[in-house]
Parts: structure tokens; C-alpha cells; sequence
């Protein structure tokens, strides 16, 4: 009877330890937050310029030629390309996990055993064959193959294979964003070259105004009419905007290495239409929804995947608290003797066995696992949250900028009409002495600002449909 308690209570303490070792920590959880709001500007419309295609979105055939070469040679998203695969072959790794691995031996080795020893004691009393002993030194040759597996239990194996795809698509949906930042940045290097160009032109065309008005300038101090100051300030005005030609040639330079390196390539000419650039009429831009920013960016599936591994990882880490069953086989032959190896059955042997094992005393190391776990989940709930948030915001601000770019060209476009007209007005008053050389000279100062300001206002209106079509999510299609 005192036996049977005695059983009992070691079962009970069983049972409880069992229970305690498979007991998992508590945690704080957070769902992720998908609300968005209902649209920009309190518009209902869906059209999305997301959808449109970045070889229609983009007119001008050599900046599509441009996009192209970037996309066949970016060393970046060559890279990128490269995690995809490394991806894809941890779900091979994960997946080959779930599948028994089989593997071979072959051996050979001498045995000595003590003859004071059960087995020596047992080999001396043993003849192999009628009147040959067992030899002292005995060979051991064996050949066979073996087997392990995991049973699945807890989907421990299988969620890990889940993770594995879930990361895989992330990848993807990296190459994705890396090809939309591409587009939009070789674009808006093409546009800033295009704006240096026309620059480039204007400041050409006013040196050669100020050359005419320093000539004047000369004439005019000839006949006393002006002083050497004069003539003095209008060349000093003519070197300073030739300086800013030279300054302009070396930002065209850098333009074009900048596009040549995300083209990857070594420096050369890029090809362009130097063309009226103040004509380009930026294409028109469909927001959408808010909410289908979460189906068009790249960045927000990629951290919504990123968050989705991440709860996979929790409930594999979750599965290191519960035992886990292992069957291991072994067949093959085994002999002292290579010329008794292949004997059936003498020499066959073989093996089948089951293991349950799990953690019990000291689950520390496991413990850290699964809060680390945890605390990554939060981590790319938070990341999710922020990359919805930021691609909103994108949004919102380029839609402004679009709207405000539009009222600052139209007010610079008729101030570089007035000041274009003050210079005659102003030439006109000098030579009739109802005007100074110094009206003059800041008349021609301001007329050339003004239609450099003209100019940087049509290419950051440029720039800003790029990335607006950025923003929603466009251009990797």
C-alpha cells in the first residue's frame, strides 16, 4: 500500500513539473493599428495614378531610356535581388526541416576489451565457429543508413517554414520600394539637369546683355556722361555672372555622374532635350484613397510581412516550451569479419527508437527567447504604425506642394515679364538721363535672379509630381 502512494506522489510531481516546464510566460500584446483617414482633402475619388504604369507616366523617351538602363545595372537593386534569393533559400532550409533526414555510415576500428570484464568474460567463453575463440583484438566493420525526424507537434517547424515565406515576400516587396526610390530618383536627376541646362542658357544670354550694357557703359564714359565707377561696376557684373557660369558647368557635371551612377555606369553624356524647359507641363496627379496606400506602397506590405513573420517567430519561440518528440531509425550491417558482412541475418542490425524531451529545470535561455521574440513583434507592429503614418504624411505634403508650386510660378512667371520689360524701360531712361547707371545694372541683377528662380520653381514642380507618384506607392509596376 506504501508503494502505491509512493507512486502516486512521484506521478503528481510528474504531472506538475510537466505542467510548469510547459508553462509560458506572460506578455503585453499590441494589434497594429490600420486605420487611415477616409481620403486627402476630403475627397471621395479613387483613381490612383499608382496604377499607371512608370513607362506611361513618363513621357520623355530619353528619361525612360534612363529608367531602363538603372534597372538592369543599380548595383543597389542588384543587391536587392541577391537578399531575394538568400530568402528563398531559407524557405528550402525551413521546409527541409519538416522532412526526415537520411544519411549514411561506413566505419571500420579495432576493439580490445579487458578480458575481466563482462564482455571480455563473455567473448572468452564464446568461440565463433566450433573451436576458433574470439580473438582479443576484434575488428568492427559496419555500413548502413540512418534516419531522424521530428514530429511537428506544436507547428513549431511549420511556422518557422511560414516566417521563412513571409520574409521571402518581404524581400520582394523590398526590391519593390527600391525600384520605386530608383525611378523616382534617376527622374528627378533628369529633371535637375534639364533645370541646370536652361539655367546654363539664361546666364549665357544675360552676359551677353551685360556685355552690351558695359559697352554702353564705355561710350557713355567718353562722352562724360558716366564715370569710371560705372564702367567698373558693369564689368565687375559681367565677371561675377561668368563666374556663375562656371559654377552652373560644374553642377551639370555632378548632375550627370549622379544619374550615371544609378544608371551604374562610368561618366558620360546624358542624353537630353535641352529644349524649353518652362514649357514641360507636369503630368496630372490622382491621389486615390488613403487606405490604398496599404495595397500600392511597397514600404507598408513589406512592413505588414515584416510583422507577420515576426508574430510566426513568437509562436515558434512560444514552442520551445513544449516537449518535443523524436524518432530515429538505423539499418545496416555490421561484422567483425568482412567476409561475414553481408550474412542475413547473422549480421544484419537495425534500431528503431522515440524520445519525448522537453525543458524542465533552468528555462532561462529559452525564456530570453521568447521575450526577444516578443519584443521584435512590437518592434514591427511600431514600424508598421510609422510606415503607414509616413507614407500619409508623404502625401499630404506633396499635395500641398503641388498646390503652393502652382501660385509661386504663376506670381514669378509674371515678375519675370515686368522685370524682362524694365530692362529696355530702364536702358531707355539711362540713355534719355532720366535714369543712373546704378537702376540699370540692378534692373539686369534682378531680371536674371528672377528667371533663375523661374526656373529652379518649374523644376521642384517637376520634382514634385515625381514624388508624389512616389508617395502613392507608383513606378515599380
Amino acid at each position: 500500500m506504501f508503494r502505491k502512494d509512493i507512486y502516486k506522489y512521484v506521478g503528481l510531481v510528474l504531472i506538475c513539473t510537466a505542467y510548469s516546464a510547459c508553462k509560458v510566460p506572460e506578455f503585453a500584446q499590441r494589434n497594429e493599428n490600420k486605420n487611415v483617414p477616409a481620403g486627402f482633402n476630403n475627397s471621395q475619388d479613387s483613381t490612383n495614378t499608382a496604377k499607371v504604369q512608370w513607362r506611361q507616366f513618363f513621357t520623355d523617351p530619353n528619361l525612360v531610356s534612363l529608367i531602363d538602363t538603372a534597372l538592369k545595372n543599380n548595383q543597389e537593386l542588384n543587391v536587392t535581388l541577391q537578399e531575394i534569393e538568400i530568402a528563398k533559400n531559407e524557405i528550402k532550409a525551413r521546409k527541409g526541416e519538416l522532412l526526415p533526414t537520411v544519411g549514411y555510415r561506413v566505419g571500420a576500428g579495432l576493439e580490445k576489451v579487458g578480458r575481466y570484464t563482462s564482455s571480455g568474460a563473455g567473448d572468452a567463453s564464446t568461440d565463433i565457429t566450433p573451436g576458433k575463440e574470439v580473438p582479443d583484438v576484434l575488428p568492427d566493420y559496419a555500413f548502413g543508413l540512418q534516419a531522424n525526424w521530428e514530429a511537428d507537434i506544436w507547428h513549431k517547424l511549420r511556422n518557422s517554414k511560414k516566417a521563412a515565406v513571409s520574409r521571402y515576400l518581404s524581400t520582394v516587396e523590398g526590391k519593390n520600394f527600391v525600384v520605386t526610390n530608383l525611378v523616382a530618383e534617376v527622374a528627378n536627376s533628369y529633371y535637375e539637369l534639364l533645370a541646370l541646362d536652361n539655367q546654363l542658357a539664361i546666364v549665357k544670354q544675360n552676359i551677353a546683355l551685360q556685355s552690351n550694357a558695359l559697352e554702353l557703359m564705355r561710350i557713355q564714359k567718353q562722352a562724360t556722361r558716366v564715370t569710371e565707377l560705372a564702367v567698373r561696376k558693369f564689368e565687375a557684373e559681367v565677371l561675377n555672372s561668368k563666374s556663375l557660369e562656371f559654377d552652373i558647368q560644374q553642377n551639370i557635371t555632378e548632375s550627370e555622374n549622379k544619374i550615371n551612377f544609378l544608371l551604374g555606369r562610368y561618366p558620360q553624356t546624358i542624353l537630353r532635350d535641352k529644349g524649353s524647359f518652362t514649357d514641360l507641363v507636369p503630368p496630372t496627379v490622382q491621389v486615390g484613397l488613403p487606405s490604398q496606400l496599404l495595397a500600392n506602397r511597397p514600404d507598408i506590405k513589406q512592413a505588414e510581412l515584416d510583422l507577420a513573420a515576426a508574430k510566426l517567430d513568437v509562436n515558434v519561440a512560444k514552442a520551445q516550451f513544449y516537449p518535443s518528440l523524436g524518432i530515429s531509425a538505423t539499418i545496416g550491417y555490421q561484422a567483425f569479419n568482412p567476409s561475414y558482412l553481408l550474412r542475413t541475418p547473422e549480421s544484419l542490425a537495425y534500431s528503431l527508437a522515440g524520445d519525448l524531451a522537453g525543458p524542465l529545470i533552468n528555462r532561462n535561455a529559452i525564456k530570453a527567447e521568447y521575450l526577444t521574440a516578443n519584443s521584435k513583434q512590437l518592434q514591427a507592429v511600431f514600424n508598421y504604425e510609422k510606415t503607414i503614418l509616413n507614407g500619409y504624411i508623404e502625401v499630404a505634403n506633396q499635395l500641398s506642394n503641388i498646390t503652393n508650386l502652382q501660385k509661386s510660378y504663376d506670381l514669378k512667371s509674371k515678375q519675370v515679364v515686368a522685370l524682362t520689360q524694365s530692362i529696355d524701360i530702364s536702358n531707355d531712361l539711362f540713355k534719355a538721363a532720366r535714369a543712373d547707371y546704378f537702376e540699370v545694372l540692378m534692373t539686369q541683377r534682378d531680371a536674371l535672379q528672377s528667371k533663375l528662380e523661374l526656373i529652379e520653381t518649374k523644376k521642384q514642380q517637376l520634382n514634385a509630381v515625381v514624388n508624389i507618384y512616389h508617395a502613392l506607392g507608383g513606378g515599380w509596376n
